[in-house]
């Protein structure tokens, strides 16, 4: 509420006037339709993504999970408590805090227990299964543990491109006579065709959890995000195979660092082999783009850095005026300028006091101590004592 004084001149006995100020108060004028009335902002959240959930809908392509009675699992988690509660030992380390809890352990129930849909959630907000399945997700049944030189990959966490050079390490429970197949794919990065990806790992035909007797479809490649791209998602899938499939259409030798070569879809690889292939495990990380990438696409992959600037929309100027007021004319007067030419001319007044074989003069020790001589305007005198302390356009020539 806006408060102000209000003057009234009035006659008193004595016919003399008296001035009495009375305090106002001013109310809020609402915009648009009042709260109870007007659509919040999930309203319009809900009116700009509608869905209709006979047409929209997820479809689950993934190993159902293992039916389990809820009776058995009730009465073992019951069992076990009960055990804990009446073991004196447990409750003389807890009472004297020498009690310690193997983590491996725990980590190894949550992902029995409810990892899968905790790693689903995680997916969905990384917009993981939008981008390579549609509208299809699956449960990760099959966790993956996988390490670059000591740094783990987890569901969306940052690993440099100077860390992730050579491949990584991964392991996963499995019977030595399952067949399965491992891709690494990012697809945020392609940089010619629209909603592609980029193959960064593929090994095809992995007997049991042995990487190395598996068939290596596409050799590993390091993550390259382009500078001004932000960050980028780099998705390990893990797919099962219910027999040896034939990947010679997708197989290239050598490194293949010709990335049109590397030019992937994983929607397009899953629904040609739906019938032999399940996906199983799942595990990313994101990355973004530093120096040492420079060097990698000149000497690697022998091409010109891309770099890229967001284009942002030119600022509102209002249109000239004749008399602007309260604003001061050379500010007001550079805003309708071509910015070139200001720069020009602070470029050239440098270049003033530039010798090609004396030293610059040194700085003022103390800038405003010294006086300006003559008879200069104020608005001139601002602009000379901004420039001695280094204070605004100047330092775009300094």
């Amino acid at each position: 509420m806006a408060v102000s004084l209000q003057k009234l001149c009035l006659l008193n006995n004595f016919n003399r006037i008296t001035n009495i100020y009375v305090s106002t108060r001013y109310g809020h004028h609402l915009r648009g339709k009042p709260p109870g009335v007007a659509r919040t902002l999930q309203d319009r959240f809900d009116e700009l993504n509608k869905t209709n959930p006979e047409i929209d809908f997820k479809v689950d392509i993934g190993y159902p999970p293992l039916r389990q009675s809820r009776s058995e699992l009730l009465k073992q988690r019951i069992q076990t408590t009960k055990a804990n509660r009446n073991s004196p030992e447990l409750e003389k380390l807890a009472r004297t805090r020498k009690l310690n809890i193997d983590l491996d352990d725990v980590h190894k129930e949550w992902l029995r227990t409810e990892g899968p849909h905790h790693i689903k959630v995680l997916a969905d907000h990384y917009g993981v299964y939008q981008h390579l399945f549609g509208d299809a997700f699956f449960l990760p049944r099959v966790p993956l543990k996988i390490t670059y030189d000591y740094l783990p990959v987890y569901y969306g966490n940052t690993i440099a491109p100077s860390e992730a050079k050579n491949k990584p390490m991964v392991s996963y429970e499995s019977d030595h006579k399952s067949l399965w197949t491992l891709i690494l794919t990012n697809p945020d990065g392609h940089l010619t065709k629209q909603n592609s990806e980029y193959v960064h790992w593929f090994i095809g035909n992995i007997p049991g959890n042995d990487l190395e007797k598996g068939e290596t479809i596409i050799e590993y490649l390091q993550p390259f995000p382009p500078k001004g791209t932000g960050y980028h998602r780099f998705i390990f899938v893990l797919y099962k195979q219910d027999k040896k499939i034939d990947f010679t259409p997708l197989k290239k030798e050598g490194k293949r660092l010709n990335l049109e070569d590397r030019t992937f879809s994983t929607l397009d690889f899953y629904r040609d082999r739906q019938d032999f292939i399940t996906p199983a495990g799942l595990g990313f990380f994101q990355s973004n783009w530093e120096k040492s990438l420079t060097e990698f696409y000149h000497n690697v992959l022998n091409m010109k850095e891309p770099i890229f600037e967001y284009d942002f929309p030119p600022p509102y100027i209002r249109p000239q005026e004749w008399f602007p007021l309260r604003k001061p004319f050379n500010t007001y007067m550079d805003k309708y300028r071509d910015p070139k030419q200001i720069n020009k001319e602070f470029l050239l007044k440098k270049l003033k006091n530039v010798h090609p074989f004396k030293a610059p003069p040194p700085p003022l020790k103390y800038p405003n101590a010294h006086y300006i001589n003559g008879y200069v305007p104020s608005w001139l005198k601002l602009e000379i004592r901004k420039e001695r302390m280094k204070w605004g356009r100047i330092n775009e020539i300094e």
